[in-house]
């Protein structure tokens, strides 16, 4: 499972010296795959993307610090995760964006690198909030008389800097443990963006500590991020089948469903691309890297309740002001 999880090309200890005597000073990535007649179209449409990635995200931040009733820990955990996919999205997209323009594919070294620390930093950090914003969800739900206690102000703040903690900490060991490969000439990277498989290809040494290492780290990550959610949403939908009224259920179910989504939407095409060889392609990456952050403001705007009344209550506010005389 390890060698098919990255599929990368063994070196032989018998490298010519030559070759690994000079590091690259850039890199060239492959880029997004596609016919010259289509790149123009390709290059407005990853535009648009990203420019409706980073308006929809920063309208989550707009309407939850204009409504004080969501001035909660759980709109306080979809703040940041409105930041982390405006982040996630700036780390791979321009480039994407920059591939369809002449010169555009090509990366320098110290760039390449600071894609594979902050790629993986900012994944990591949603996987670690993603897991918070289900414990939290659980505490409302399963214990609500102890709930303002247990996630005050200054938890909310400890466990979102913990999650950014626990990223960069993360990734600086797998991007350190990357690049303390020698690296030869050869510099062009089969891949739409810095990644540590494609970059592992290059080397000049053996891999399979660093396969094997990188693969437990983040197989560890995910897959306990991903039971402690499951583990948490057991006890949620158990405790919300014993609320008697139609409307109590209702309510519960709407607070996570919107969560329960963008979960899936995250981990499926991650699982799909990492631990299927012949997935590790640019559309699945393309989905978790562009797509899934433009969808969570999306989702959580339409399946939140709460939400959608802000978002009323913003606009008609704003349709008021413009309307009132001078």
């Amino acid at each position: 499972m390890r060698e098919q999880f990255y599929h990368v090309h063994q070196r032989s200890d018998q490298v010519c010296p030559k070759l690994c005597s000079t590091s690259p000073t850039e890199f060239v990535l492959s880029g997004v795959p596609s016919p010259e007649v289509i790149k123009i179209p390709l290059f407005l449409f990853f535009f648009l993307m990203y420019i409706l990635t980073l308006s929809g995200n920063l309208l989550i931040l707009w309407v939850v610090a204009s409504d004080h009733q969501l001035h909660k820990p759980m709109y306080w955990f979809l703040c940041h995760l409105s930041i982390l996919d405006m982040a996630f999205s700036s780390v791979v997209v321009p480039k994407v964006i920059a591939g369809f323009l002449p010169g555009g594919k090509v990366i320098s070294f110290a760039g390449c690198v600071s894609q594979i620390f902050f790629f993986h930093f900012v994944g990591c950090a949603e996987s670690l909030l993603y897991t918070l914003m289900a414990y939290d969800r659980f505490l409302a739900i399963c214990k609500p008389l102890r709930y303002s206690s247990l996630m005050s102000r200054k938890v909310c703040l400890i466990l979102s800097l913990g999650t950014v903690l626990g990223g960069c900490l993360n990734s600086a060991m797998e991007t350190t443990l990357t690049f303390l490969l020698p690296y030869g000439q050869s510099n062009s990277v089969d891949y739409i963006f810095c990644d540590i498989p494609a970059i592992l290809k290059l080397a000049c040494a053996d891999t399979k500590l660093n396969e094997m290492v990188i693969f437990v780290d983040i197989g560890l990550v995910a897959m306990t991020c991903f039971l402690l959610i499951l583990i948490s949403y057991a006890y949620i939908v158990s405790a919300i089948l014993r609320i008697r009224s139609s409307e109590g259920q209702h309510r519960a179910f709407s607070t996570c469903t919107a969560h329960v989504t963008v979960v899936g939407i995250y981990y499926l095409p991650v699982v799909y691309h990492y631990l299927r060889p012949a997935a590790r392609g640019s559309v699945v990456s393309v989905f978790f890297t562009a797509v899934t952050p433009l969808l969570n403001p999306i989702i959580y705007t339409l399946r939140n309740e709460d939400m959608k009344r802000a978002l009323n209550k913003l606009l008609c506010r704003k349709r008021s002001l413009s309307r009132s005389p001078p």
